[in-house]
């Protein structure tokens, strides 16, 4: 699920498209600081929380600001291109750009990069690219030629890969497209000719791209209103050949065909990106967010002014001009579920922007009005497309083989074998097949449970619940609680029953088994420390704006009262291993749906569940020491995943629960918790009229002179 909250704007300044209007915005070494380069003579430093800008640098009346200002993340330091060839670096305590640091070079400037990690990039337009430092080192260095003649670079972008920088840049010539791949590890530059499909004959408009370890993920927004992808391997089997890479259709009509302007793509994450544009040829511009693994229209927004048809994002903001004032849009994008998908999520979402469930069809879709097109036509390139991607490669055959008949070693060589072959865009259902195929040979030889195999293909990232429906199963009549782990943390689609089956396993393992089963503990924090139930405070809570009689206070509070010395040195443990903590944490994360968790946690035995509870309990309290009311750790649980288990576990369980002696404290501990709560919010109703009040006298304002002086009463 998607949403996009309020915009505000942020450069009250008019500014334009093009060379003289807004180059870019980058980040700053700060978080929450952008660099916006205006293409004339200006950078800002910008503060998004505050709205408010920072700084301003300006070049002298004649030179001209040629691409957009980066920061060096390793100094701290700005670096600005003015007139292609000169460089300018300075700091915020400068004020004069023309007295700061300048190197000019022997070749124009298409684009510095600069991200964490790793020193500056500066990209030439004839291709080359060098360090920030060893070009300062030798400004009038020779700056080789990579390009050919008439070839022009369009778009680039720098990656982290394994801790060393990966670049690439896009080029036209004569309507052709190029891919290049610098890697800086090892110093290589690959080229790669982008074919157009046989479906399409368009016009690229805009690039975006993305990477994993293996593959640079490159979308292309083309003239007939489609996004495309492009897999690019990073590391090529002959990196002195131009080879050859086919675009695949990813998105159908997300704006208009005849768009030729104010049209941007960006990816937000592996599952979203974002789309501006027109949605119909007669409609406004619009801001979209489409989920590319389901092919929805997630949430959009209408655009009024226009825009000019560029979009950055950083974090959980985008980035945009519109109308001629640049505009910040935060937005949310949650892991990629077909409930968030089809929109069935709960999820507070601003008025402003309306959730579209839009559904892609992949034989008769034309734009948005679903328009019939030759039927007949789409079955066949449907088919020749099935026929194309279902051809398995020779790695897959050979491994399917062996899978057969060969021991679990050779199986494992194999498998290495194929997972080091250049991944397909049916790459997920192959592994899958490869999963169901081990798992059918483990139904008909019960010895043979291939782990290590499994574990590998887990770890591809690339499966789910359905593709490998019987590999929980498994994982669950071993006993084997890593890999249970492992599908927890990454199945998005795991059925309620089993996410119980795998609870039922986590609370009745003994503490001697997890001591000798390898779990990750990133979930984890320190669970030695015990936390003090601060009974006597939550006493006055109750008490506050309420008398002591026997509507309000009943026999329990009467006996916190009577010894609150007593109450406030009662600590709690964790009742758990630190390894059990790590797998209870990861059901807390799991997705479920509370209609169908409901009856199969009625099932789990009533010890398990107080055990559940306090270690619940327990979770509670650590939130509670620090004001974010945030746990310690990589991937803690959240406080409203513990409370909506919490609430889970009651509704299923409290009968019998209540007749048990060992859970009577902790359900006293959770009842005064529950009252406290409702306390707080009985007081903050007693203050809601005064809020009113002021908020009336907010709207009066307006009345009043440019100055005036107010004094206000409280009672």
């Amino acid at each position: 699920m998607a949403a996009l909250e309020e915009e505000f704007t942020l450069s009250t300044v008019p500014l334009g498209a093009g060379p003289n209007g807004l180059l870019g915005v980058e980040q700053s070494d700060k978080t929450d600081q952008f660099l916006v380069t205006h293409g004339g003579r200006t950078v800002i430093l910008y503060k998004v929380s505050d709205q408010k800008p920072l700084g301003s640098w300006s070049v002298k009346q004649g030179q001209i600001i040629t691409c957009p200002a980066v920061c060096n993340f390793q100094t701290g330091e700005f670096i600005v291109v003015h007139d292609n060839k000169v460089l300018r670096i300075w700091n915020t305590e400068d004020v004069n750009l023309d007295k700061v640091f300048k190197a000019t070079l022997s070749a124009e400037i298409y684009r510095i990069h600069s991200i964490q990690g790793t020193e500056p990039l500066v990209l030439f337009k004839e291709g080359a690219v060098r360090g920030l430092e060893a070009l300062l080192a030798e400004p009038q260095q020779k700056i080789e030629t990579v390009l050919s003649d008439d070839e022009v670079i369009k778009w680039t972008k720098v990656f982290m890969v394994f801790r060393h920088p990966v670049l690439i840049f896009i080029t036209e010539k004569h309507g052709n497209h190029f891919a290049y791949i610098q890697t800086f590890s090892s110093r290589t530059l690959s080229k790669y000719t982008l074919f157009h499909g046989q479906e399409e004959k368009s016009v690229i408009q805009n690039f975006t791209a993305s990477v994993d370890r293996k593959f640079i993920s490159l979308m292309s927004l083309s003239s007939d209103g489609c996004v495309y992808e492009t897999l690019i391997p990073i590391h090529p089997r002959d990196p002195d050949e131009n080879q050859r890479v086919v675009r695949s259709l990813l998105l159908k009509t997300v704006v208009a065909g005849d768009a030729r302007s104010g049209v941007a793509l960006t990816v937000l994450d592996q599952d979203h990106v974002a789309v501006l544009g027109p949605p119909l040829p007669a409609s406004k511009e619009c801001l979209s967010i489409w989920n590319t693994k389901f092919q929805t229209l997630q949430t959009s927004r209408e655009l009024p002014q226009g825009t000019s048809g560029q979009l950055w994002y950083f974090g959980e903001n985008l980035f945009m001009l519109h109308g001629k004032f640049l505009t910040v849009i935060p937005y949310k994008c949650e892991v990629s579920s077909l409930a968030g998908a089809l929109g069935k999520l709960k999820h507070s979402q601003d008025p402003g922007a309306h959730t579209v469930p839009h559904f892609v069809n992949w034989e008769t879709s034309r734009g948005y009005g679903f328009g019939s097109q030759n039927s007949e036509q789409s079955k066949r390139i449907l088919r020749r497309r099935k026929i194309e991607v279902n051809v398995p490669p020779p790695a897959f055959e050979q491994l399917l083989s062996t899978i057969k008949k060969d021991s679990e070693k050779d199986i494992e060589v194999e498998l290495c074998k194929f997972l080091a072959v250049k991944r397909t865009p049916d790459f997920h259902t192959i592994v899958g097949d490869i999963v169901l195929e081990l798992l059918g040979r483990h139904t008909t030889e019960p010895s043979f449970y291939p782990r290590n195999s499994l574990m590998q293909l887990i770890q591809t990232h690339v499966l789910s619940y359905s593709l490998c429906p019987g590999l929980m199963e498994a994982a669950l009549e071993k006993t084997d609680v890593q890999m249970l782990q492992l599908c927890l943390q990454q199945f998005p689609d795991i059925p309620e029953s089993i996410t119980c089956a795998c609870l039922k396993i986590f609370l009745s393992i003994s503490d001697d088994s997890l001591q000798e089963t390898e779990i990750n503990m990133e979930s984890v924090s320190d669970c030695s420390d015990p936390v003090q139930e601060k009974m006597d405070e939550q006493t006055e809570i109750l008490q506050n704006g309420f008398n002591a009689d026997e509507q309000n206070c009943d026999s329990c509070d009467r006996k916190l009262n009577q010894k609150p010395q007593d109450a406030a040195e009662e600590t709690t443990s964790c009742p758990v291993v630190p390894k059990r903590a790590a797998l209870l944490n990861a059901i807390l994360h799991s997705a479920y749906s509370e209609m169908f968790l409901l009856p199969h946690l009625k099932d789990i035995p009533a010890q398990h569940v107080t055990l559940f509870l306090q270690y619940l309990y327990f979770l509670y309290l650590k939130c509670s020491e620090n004001a974010t009311m945030t746990l310690p750790g990589l991937h803690p649980p959240t406080l409203n995943q513990i409370m909506d288990w919490i609430c889970l576990l009651l509704d299923a369980n409290f009968t019998v629960v209540v007749m048990i002696p060992e859970a009577k404290r902790l359900l006293l501990s959770l009842y005064k918790f529950v009252k406290s709560q409702i306390c707080i919010c009985s007081e903050l109703n007693k203050i809601e009229v005064s809020f009113r009040e002021l908020q009336k006298l907010n709207q009066e304002k307006n009345n009043r002179e440019l100055y005036s002086i107010e004094v206000l009463e409280l009672f």
